[in-house]
């Protein structure tokens, strides 16, 4: 029954893995194809996958989803986290992607755990261990690779797709740390159904979601449906649920086929350039959360 139930989390988190690798694929395919505004997908993905999340969490729970409004201390949290993390680890995200590609967007974004550490580390006043340097230098040598190709002068991706991966990376970092006491309370589906209504209701202030922009093709509706049913609620639901049967170290190593999906269908369906000293610059990125989760299972 563990052999199974391990498995049955193996395949859980790889599917999630692989379902929002693919999601970045397609966002890319709505941007560069079909000319859709980031701004409006944005808003689009929130506001439906926190309204999916929010039902599902309603069947499971009943009314005891509204009260995570009775604390103002639980409210205040939770709108900054809707509004600051989940609106900047969403949108910095498809930005990347906008100007760049889902290869270099996801594998940049993956400097996220390595900016964790680092934070980690100056709240604790203490000096790194030689494996979070090792990590923290395996980060900055990928991100070297993938933007430069090893030419100090010249960059080879554009300087938005650059910073938009870098600021997605901040974002994913502060998406993981700031709702830590919220999770603990009330739970994963929870908050961030919670979370992604909030940011959707607030970024529709900059792009309303009936100001569609872009062009309506006969594949629009079946990627923007992929987009917010399997690359959002689909795979964080299975992501969720692999938790379950693996420790967190262990979801956290095999989500980082994330990347790899995202480059492997980009260069077959998309016809990104993605070489050699891209795929070094991944391993060496990817390389980074290996050296911190065994990290983390030495302390346990």
């Amino acid at each position: 029954m563990a052999v199974e139930n391990r498995r049955k989390g193996i395949t859980l988190v790889l599917l999630a893995a692989l379902f929002w690798g693919i999601s970045g694929t397609v966002s890319q395919y709505l941007f560069q194809t079909l000319h859709m505004s980031t701004e409006w997908l944005t808003t689009v993905r929130l506001l439906s996958g926190g309204l999916i999340l929010l039902a599902v969490a309603y069947r499971q729970q009943g009314p005891r989803i509204f009260h995570i409004w009775r604390q103002k201390a639980d409210i205040f949290a939770l709108l900054i986290f809707g509004v600051i993390a989940m609106i900047g680890v969403q949108y910095t995200y498809l930005a990347a992607i906008n100007y760049g590609n889902a290869a270099t967007a996801t594998v940049l974004q993956y400097l996220g755990p390595a900016i964790v550490t680092a934070y980690f580390i100056f709240l604790a006043k203490r000096l790194p261990t030689m494996k979070e340097l090792l990590a923290v230098g395996f980060a900055l040598f990928g991100t070297f690779l993938l933007v430069t190709h090893g030419n100090i002068n010249s960059l080879s991706i554009s300087k938005e797709a650059f910073v938009w991966g870098i600021l997605s990376a901040f974002g994913l970092a502060f998406y993981t740390i700031q709702p830590i006491s919220l999770l603990r309370r009330w739970g994963s589906i929870l908050v961030v159904g919670w979370g992604m209504f909030i940011g959707g209701i607030a970024f529709s202030f900059v792009h309303a979601p009936w100001r569609f922009e872009g062009e309506w093709h006969i594949s629009a509706p079946f990627a923007l449906a992929f987009v917010i049913l399997f690359g959002t609620v689909f795979a964080f639901y299975s992501y969720l649920e692999s938790l379950k049967y693996l420790t967190p170290t262990e979801t956290s190593l095999l989500a980082c086929a994330e990347p790899l999906s995202a480059a492997v269908t980009s260069v077959l369906f998309l016809g990104v350039a993605f070489g050699w000293i891209d795929w070094l610059g991944t391993f060496f990125i990817l390389a980074t959360i290996g050296i911190l989760a065994i990290q983390k299972r030495e302390r346990l």
